[in-house]
């Protein structure tokens, strides 16, 4: 199984992302934007997981969140992967409010699951919501400024979900468990 963990935005976060992207200008490159039903901060991606292994990593995973307080976020502003947004494939919202624990979070996270066995990448963890990709990367200058003065509304963070992630022409998303925070 493909798994990711993550915490997902409230409806009235998830209403202001749509605001914002609806005042944005008008793409330059073909852009596929995220559906509202899968967007989500990724904490930690876990790749592919053996099925027998899966019990034990949730086990994990929810000893790791229940050490966690639950988090003040909103979303404010935007970003491009890779920074240079004249040559960039992923547009993202920023996320604001408790970003050390959401990274304490995330690390957390991304240590339990090695701790089950699950191999992990360790990059540096940069707390966003994706919102479009494009192929071949692009001039996503427009868009990112755009967002700049974006703000949605604050909201507490108080469950991880473990998510099933099926690769096809569109990613498919399935929450596959959660767990309360603290």
């Amino acid at each position: 199984m493909r798994l990711f963990t993550a915490l997902v935005p409230p409806r009235p976060v998830l209403d202001a992302v749509e605001a914002a992207e609806a005042g944005l200008p008008a793409a330059a490159a073909p852009l596929r934007w995220t559906g509202r039903a899968d967007r989500h901060l990724t904490l930690a991606f876990l790749g592919e997981v053996p099925d027998p292994d899966v019990a034990g990593l949730g086990a994990a995973l929810a000893a790791e969140a229940a050490r966690h307080a639950p988090l003040r976020l909103a979303l404010r502003g935007g970003g491009t992967f890779p920074a240079d947004a004249a040559r960039a494939a992923v547009l993202w919202a920023d996320v604001a409010g408790d970003t050390g624990a959401l990274t304490a979070l995330a690390d957390g996270l991304r240590g339990a699951a090695r701790a089950a066995g699950v191999p992990v990448e360790d990059r540096r963890y940069v707390p966003h919501l994706t919102l479009a990709r494009c192929r071949p990367p692009a001039d996503l200058r427009p868009l990112r400024d755009g967002l700049a003065g974006f703000a949605s509304p604050a909201w507490t963070a108080a469950e991880v979900a473990l998510v099933h992630s099926r690769l096809d022409a569109v990613p498919r998303y399935r929450t596959a468990a959660t767990w309360r925070l603290g």
